[in-house]
């Protein structure tokens, strides 16, 4: 059997996705015939039905199903690489390194400062984005590095250097009676009546069951704390887009995250390879975490 083509994929993952050869052939630019022919084509090819068709309709086969998962990923794989292609064809186009936005910032600082007095380095382009959302920009192209945390992040398949790692902190509502503690456990942060704490899109992107909001940005989460709706446990290096209305407690049994620098596994860029030395450098002169600098007493600010 021939190789599928792409155009083969795109017709069919159309059709799957509008489950009517009408308006997947409004959306393609093309007319519903030939666009059916291709279908047809497609079919005997691989030998399978890929869409059951009846009176009612369009639906797709189990065969179908698996195809739309696997073209899918096969599309997307094509996208990036066309766009590392003409990314790696222009020698003046700088680094973009995603990280997400106020996450370790003071290391991210340092990296800047640290590329930037490196003779005939490559100049950097910081592209800043939600929880969860990196390794899909490292995926598809529009980003060479990541700045990610293990246990939270997507980190399946990428080549990965440990950089820091770290203990987490509760943020608080100031005038919560939690924020005048100086320690604080697990236990104690998550079961609080009248502060449930936030909760974070798995990597699937469902949320996990309990009474706190549901968030995704950053902004969103910080108004919510300081109008005194949640909580939120994070890694200390992520407090850089704290608020004055805010208290950070650091919380002794939290689990500990991994800072890493993570790149694509194909990735053959001279550039890269010199970030990611740079930033292993950094890894053994670590500076002391702000919550080690702060002076003991009642919850940091």
């Amino acid at each position: 059997m021939d190789d599928l083509e792409t155009r083969e994929l795109r017709y069919f993952v159309a059709v799957a996705e509008e489950l009517h050869f009408g308006r997947a052939a409004d959306r393609l630019g093309i007319a519903q015939p030939p666009l059916s022919r291709a279908i047809r084509l497609l079919e005997r090819r691989l030998g399978v039905r890929l869409f059951d068709r009846d009176r009612r309709g369009v639906a797709l086969t189990d065969a179908g199903r698996v195809l739309l998962r696997e073209a899918g990923t096969a599309l997307d794989a094509v996208a990036a690489a066309a766009r590392r292609t003409r990314r790696a064809g222009d020698p003046k186009r700088p680094l973009v390194l995603v990280t997400k936005a106020g996450a370790s910032h003071e290391l991210l600082q340092r990296l800047l400062d640290a590329r930037a007095n490196e003779p005939g380095a490559a100049p950097i382009e910081v592209l800043l984005c939600e929880v969860g959302e990196q390794a899909g920009l490292l995926r598809d192209g529009h980003a060479d590095v990541a700045l990610m945390h293990r246990p939270f992040d997507d980190l399946a398949g990428f080549d990965t250097e440990d950089l820091c790692v770290e203990g987490q902190v509760a943020i608080l509502p100031a005038k919560h009676p939690l924020a005048s503690r100086d320690l604080l456990t697990m236990a104690e942060v998550s079961d609080v009546p009248d502060l449930p704490i936030a909760r974070w899109p798995r990597l699937d992107g469902t949320y996990p069951d309990g009474p706190g909001p549901e968030v995704r940005t950053q902004s969103q989460l910080a108004q919510l704390v300081a109008l005194g709706r949640t909580l939120l446990v994070i890694p200390v290096s992520s407090r850089a887009w704290q608020w004055p209305e805010h208290v950070a407690v650091p919380v002794v049994d939290a689990p500990e995250v991994t800072t890493v620098i993570a790149w694509p596994p194909n990735s053959r860029s001279q550039a890269v390879a010199a970030l990611v030395r740079s930033a292993a450098e950094l890894r053994d002169t670590a500076p002391p975490s702000p919550a080690d600098r702060a002076p003991s007493g009642r919850g940091k600010r």
